[in-house]
């Protein structure tokens, strides 16, 4: 049997100089090389009390995770191996195109463009759930599978609740909402929506929890944000709680039944 080819030189050498920039433009959207930090650009409406669906400061910590994790994948892209295998043959791209869209949506922030940061970031959360698709079908060598799951799960994770935030700060940016009864309802809502698609990304990659635990992260700080910020809503602190306990819970009954029943979470994935 003939080995794969191998992919070029160039898409490998693109991938990974659009991740390292992706990064360098994160450096210059957390002010360290005088740009405006995300939470004061665009008049302060992605900070962590501009919104009732805004994450806690602490919680974009989980960036440094995500970044660490891409110049792993962007390494290790390189190597002959990964250079041959036909899963990284079809994510390659993405992931290059993610990057993109990652610097991208840091810097129309920048400048204060609220609303393309919204479409910026709905074209990187479906470029990111490409990439989970991908990934499904089982991946033969342990490091191509570990390197993956540990980088765009959570990197999908996150951004699946910075997305709903991102929105929020639009729509709040235009007055909708503000004020008005329906709107820590609403919050609580989409804090529990949140917690389904996190839970249905487990289902779907049969047990894999990666992608989850990142909206758990998300979801637990947006009720840390709502119990002693600058924007309180004791409804909402408590729904984002116990939504994101269910998903913490959920997810790790996934888990230990894949280390139990391998065999037949690995039938499942083929016959998928």
């Amino acid at each position: 049997m003939h080995s794969p080819p191998k992919a070029s030189w160039t898409i490998r050498i693109v991938c990974a100089a659009a991740v390292f920039a992706a990064i360098a433009g994160a450096f210059i959207g957390s002010g360290a090389m005088g740009g405006t930090p995300i939470a004061e650009a665009a008049d302060g409406r992605l900070g962590a009390d501009s919104t009732l669906l805004a994450p806690g400061t602490g919680a974009f910590s989980i960036w440094s995770l995500v970044y660490l994790g891409l110049v792993v994948y962007a390494i290790w892209q390189l190597t002959p191996r990964a250079a041959r295998s036909d899963t990284q043959r079809r994510i390659r791209p993405l992931a290059a195109g993610s990057a993109v869209l990652n610097a991208l949506w840091i810097g129309v922030v920048q400048v204060g463009w609220l609303g393309a940061s919204v479409v910026v970031m709905l074209f990187l959360l479906a470029v990111l759930a490409r990439i989970f698709v991908l990934m499904r079908p089982h991946i033969e060598h342990p490091a191509e599978r570990w390197i993956m799951a540990l980088t765009f799960g959570p990197y999908l994770g996150w951004v699946s609740v910075a997305t709903v935030a991102n929105i929020a700060a639009w729509l709040t940016a235009r007055g909708v909402g503000d004020g008005a009864e329906w709107a820590t309802p609403l919050a609580c809502v989409l804090a529990v929506i949140a917690a389904l698609i996190g839970a249905l990304t487990v289902v779907y990659s049969s047990g894999r929890i990666a992608a989850a635990l990142a909206m758990v992260w998300g979801i637990a700080w947006i009720g840390v944000g709502r119990g002693d910020g600058g924007l309180e809503s004791m409804p909402v602190s408590v729904t984002a709680y116990s939504a994101a306990t269910a998903l913490l819970l959920f997810a790790l009954v996934a888990a230990a039944r894949r280390r139990v029943y391998p065999a037949a979470t690995s039938a499942s994935e083929v016959a998928a």
